[in-house]
């Protein structure tokens, strides 16, 4: 079997951490990796990470920036805010390792909003560090 790359156990580990935590998981109609073609709000979308080099000598590392972003409708984003609420608590408890060799040194919640997308549209985004190292064992 071919070995993962770390864009793609990045993405599997923050899905599983964001189905993996009832709060969030029970609160939406789906977590996505990519905005999906049809799904009734509120749903989460997982967006593609950027990666930069964090290693150092002879280790191997990365840094993502990832931002997972919830959708919902409404006259107020009151229930929005506690899903974001949710999915931020997700992530902090996220495992830390995550496979093929990939372990989390830091996960660092950078800003989180909420913004109206339209009459009674919502979207609430929460953006990520996660720096991490690869062991070569």
């Amino acid at each position: 079997m071919a070995e993962m790359s770390v864009q793609d156990v990045l993405q599997a580990a923050i899905k599983a951490a964001l189905e993996g935590h009832a709060p969030l998981a029970d609160g939406v109609t789906g977590i996505f990796e990519a905005p999906p073609v049809r799904s009734a709000p509120p749903y989460a979308v997982i967006g593609e990470s950027l990666f930069t080099d964090w290693g150092a000598k002879a280790l191997s590392g990365r840094e993502a920036r990832v931002a997972v972003m919830l959708h919902d409708i409404g006259e107020r984003p009151a229930r929005l805010r506690a899903l974001v609420g949710a999915a931020e608590d997700a992530m902090a408890a996220m495992p830390r390792v995550l496979g093929e060799g990939w372990a989390v040194a830091s996960i660092v919640m950078l800003r989180s909003r909420i913004v109206r997308e339209g009459e009674a549209r919502w979207i609430g985004t929460s953006e990520y560090r996660l720096r991490m190292l690869r062991s070569e064992l």
